[in-house]
């Protein structure tokens, strides 16, 4: 299958400007004498998911009456539990009554949350509450984590991946300069993981590096990684003296008997960090709540824990998640919000076999929608950014071109399944009309 019509690729970032001017050629602003920050002018795109915002904006500009479906930045479309938000806003009451106000909170967050975090998701594990770092986020916690590290160091990712990982390693000063034909940052050891390997890295066939981005389910292919993989990992981690930075967002979504947290794997408290989050599993995008993981044996080079510093990096960058929020967290962790959540994880794991059965009814190759709610559409000898703008020209739906995540998704387009079912029903019809057509 190759889609041609729409030669299409993303906006550049522009790296110097002399001064700004608007439409009528006058100067908006002042022009200090700061320089930039040349890591900024490293970065080669707008960040993936803003830039298929742009796109959409756009689109709706040409067709103002379109009925777009948007199955591509992975919003979550559910409500929210109701004793969630039960929980939520009686906090909410108690915030207007004398015996009820809190205001600053512990940075690592509230005890009554970590506790539960460490029972729900880490129960024979050995994790302790006082190892768990509540925050607003998987994402801000990466940022924070590549603050923590520095930039003296080297970092290795998954390829295809979360562009999150190899963004903030640019921004932090890690990479080094883009290699246009290659689609790759230099000093950033990009292991591939393509079906050809299982969607797993050939480990040996890679440099040492300080730091591995390791995310299960992957975000984009919807791979889980099984227990073995996960035991080469954690033995790979520390022969080479590394640290992993292992992000579990998705493992709410597996079905198989895949590990859901690296701690499941012996030797991995030793070099390991677990980054996680309530926006996909529970919905709270917009909330916002999520936690690391630092344990206590996560010792530097110079035998220094690595918890210490996190803790001081939580308290100097960050107040602490919002209470409210944290209330919601903990709702979602009693027995009843549990049940109410894994109704949600069972919808979009619904829509995800739906996207599939459809998908492949056609006989095109198709990964994911097991483990996590992602599609991995291949579309051999296409570039995946022209497959993006010809799905969206002529149907509406919007996904995501396989390329943002790394070199290793070009041809592929990733698509969510965090959709309304009557939206999935709509977008898997308007995909399979248009497959139809091109291959008759």
């Amino acid at each position: 299958m190759f889609f041609s019509a729409y030669v299409f690729q993303p906006k550049m970032a522009t790296a110097r400007f002399s001064c700004t001017f608007n439409s009528q050629n006058v100067r908006i602003g002042h022009c200090t004498k700061v320089p930039r920050n040349v890591n900024m002018e490293k970065l080669q795109h707008g960040y993936l998911f803003p830039e298929i915002e742009r796109q959409e904006m756009m689109h709706l500009k040409r067709h103002p009456h379109a009925n777009v479906i948007d199955l591509g930045v992975g919003d979550t479309t559910q409500p929210l539990p109701t004793t969630v938000t039960a929980s939520m806003i009686d906090f909410v009451h108690g915030l207007s009554t004398a015996s009820g106000y809190k205001g600053y909170g512990p940075e690592q967050g509230e005890k009554a949350l970590r506790k539960a975090i460490s029972v729900a998701f880490y129960k024979d594990m050995g994790i302790k509450p006082s190892e768990v770092f509540v925050s607003d986020g998987a994402q801000c916690d990466i940022t924070r984590l590549q603050l923590l590290m520095g930039s003296n160091l080297k970092i290795a990712v998954q390829d295809p991946s979360f562009p999150a990982y190899i963004d903030s390693s640019v921004i932090i000063g890690q990479a080094g300069k883009f290699v246009d034909n290659a689609g790759k940052y230099k000093n950033i050891e990009y292991m591939t993981c393509g079906p050809q390997t299982n969607f797993f890295p050939d480990l040996p066939s890679f440099s040492r590096t300080e730091l591995i981005f390791f995310n299960s389910p992957n975000n984009p292919t919807g791979h889980a990684a099984t227990r073995k993989q996960l035991e080469q990992l954690v033995d790979f981690a520390r022969l080479n003296g590394s640290i992993i930075i292992f992000d579990s967002a998705y493992a709410a979504y597996i079905t198989d008997d895949s590990p859901k947290s690296i701690y499941e794997i012996p030797g991995a408290r030793e070099v390991a960090i677990e980054v996680s989050s309530f926006s996909k599993f529970a919905g709270f995008t917009g909330v916002r709540l999520g936690w690391t993981v630092v344990p206590e044996e996560l010792l530097y080079s110079n035998g220094f824990p690595v918890m210490h510093d996190f803790n001081r990096i939580m308290c100097t960058c960050f107040n602490g998640a919002s209470s409210i929020a944290q209330a919601g967290g903990l709702a979602c962790l009693s027995p009843e919000g549990l049940r109410a959540i894994q109704s949600l994880v069972d919808y979009y794991m619904e829509n995800a076999r739906m996207l599939v059965d459809a998908l492949t009814s056609l006989g095109l190759t198709v990964y994911g929608g097991k483990n996590a709610p992602y599609v991995w559409v291949h579309f051999p000898g296409s570039k995946s950014w022209n497959v993006f703008a010809e799905i969206l020209e002529k149907t509406h739906v919007i996904t995501v071109p396989g390329s943002g995540f790394g070199p290793g998704g070009e041809g592929y387009i990733r698509i969510s399944a965090f959709g309304l079912r009557h939206s999935i029903i709509e977008a898997s019809q308007r995909l399979k009309y248009l497959i139809y057509q091109k291959q008759n």
